[in-house]
């Protein structure tokens, strides 16, 4: 019997690395896979002949698709246009050429931003599309929103099975936390980490502290994706329905920013004081999606946010310490 051939697209992404390092060991335990990647240097995936070339050339059995442009709110506010062209071209080259070479099994990932800025907490997979969206990642959304129509719509007209997934906020390894364009997680663990190095006394947080948020360990976002597209496919589609087929992942609880704050603060070691600044955005008081469809179908989140956090921590001081060496 052939091997599986799976391509990872994004593999040297977080969310993509972590799905490829979980392939890899069960490849290593015996799962007949053959597993292919392309560095964006090597495939652009904005180029619609490029990819139509490599999906004909490799002819994969099934795709992930966890390529994107991502960033946080600055980045999103700045470069609204790349992030929905660029989005978009990505979902639309690698589904639909995909689909020309054959694919049958797709599972394209997204995110939480789909949801409507005044929805009903936890966030249910059915309150997409019942209104308006958060103006800061609106472009990155209808992106994300595209994609999951994409995937629904060859379903419906070709009778392929292409699976779609919408993570909460993702941390932990191979984050980004640059100082500007980072997201809140690993924007506090950095700016914890330097302010115990530089000796300060004090960490002012933007906002009241008391909106809250949800975060989900890569490692369990990876677990969940191969858990989503491994599934039966009476199973997939007893859970999820023609025009509403995606699924929320996440941990199923949430933390208030100041809370977090401290748990950051402890485990970086920082013992100074944590100030608010009132004065700065709160943004939305809470997100947290209901993952009751994905506990329903046998999967639930396992890293605890301390450990997931520290976990993160010691991978950041890592890389710390290769970039000096590298200097």
């Amino acid at each position: 019997m052939a091997k599986r051939k799976v391509y990872v697209a994004g593999h040297r992404g977080m969310v993509g690395g972590a799905i490829l390092r979980q392939l890899q060991a069960r490849q290593e335990a015996g799962e007949d896979l053959d597993l292919v990647t392309r560095s964006s240097a090597e495939l652009d995936l904005t180029d619609q002949a490029a990819v139509a070339d490599f999906m004909q050339s490799e002819k994969p059995d099934q795709v992930i698709l966890a390529a994107a442009k991502v960033g946080g709110i600055h980045a999103n506010n700045t470069y609204p246009a790349q992030f929905i062209y660029e989005n978009l071209m990505i979902e639309c080259n690698v589904i639909h050429q995909a689909f020309a070479a054959g694919v049958l099994n797709l599972l394209q990932l997204g995110s939480s931003c789909i949801y409507p800025k005044a929805v009903p907490q936890p966030m249910r997979e059915d309150a997409l599309l019942t209104g308006t969206l958060e103006p800061t990642n609106e472009p990155y959304a209808i992106a994300k929103i595209a994609g999951i129509k994409l995937c629904e719509s060859y379903n419906r007209q070709y009778g392929t099975d292409y699976r779609s997934v919408m993570p909460t906020n993702l941390y932990g390894p191979g984050d980004n936390f640059h100082p500007e364009n980072s997201h809140v997680l690993p924007a506090l663990i950095r700016r914890f980490h330097e302010a115990r190095l530089q000796g300060r006394d004090e960490v002012v947080i933007w906002g009241s502290g008391e909106p809250r948020r949800e975060f989900l360990h890569v490692d369990d976002m990876a677990e969940a994706s191969l858990f989503v597209a491994g599934l039966d496919r009476a199973i997939y589609d007893d859970n999820t329905q023609p025009m509403l087929s995606h699924i929320n992942v996440g941990s199923g609880s949430d933390v208030t920013i100041l809370d977090l704050a401290r748990l950051v603060a402890k485990i970086t070691g920082f013992e100074g004081r944590i100030a608010t600044d009132p004065s700065k955005p709160d943004g939305t008081m809470r997100k947290l999606i209901d993952v009751t469809r994905l506990a329903d179908m046998g999967w639930r989140a396992s890293i605890p946010l301390e450990q997931g956090i520290a976990e993160t921590y010691d991978w950041y001081l890592k890389q710390d310490q290769e970039n000096l060496k590298s200097k």
